[in-house]
């Protein structure tokens, strides 16, 4: 091999080493490095998770019993919802 491009090479695994160095020591690497840490990290994405998941579909399903309890012309619709509507009051004030 000739003298240049043995000193590239050299320089290329230098630089190679520096970004694994780099690499290793950037947060995420150090979370999932650790167990424990890693399972309280996914632990607390769990929690999240499923306080937005109930959190969400509760605004959801409101706002959909408050919309279908303003459609008066649909019977079966309007009676259905009003009457949703009526026994959440009633497990409300109980």
């Amino acid at each position: 091999m000739p003298l240049e491009t043995d000193n590239d090479l050299r320089l290329e695994v230098a630089r190679l080493a520096d970004e694994v160095a780099l690499l290793n020591s950037h947060r995420f690497v150090r979370i999932h490095n650790n167990v424990p840490r890693l399972m309280f990290f996914q632990f607390l994405r769990g929690l999240m998770l499923g306080l937005g998941t109930a959190v969400g579909a509760t605004a959801l399903v409101s706002v959909a019993v408050l919309v279908l309890s303003q459609i008066e012309f649909i019977p079966i619709l309007g009676d259905l919802a009003t009457a949703l509507i009526q026994e959440i009051k009633i497990e409300v004030t109980e």
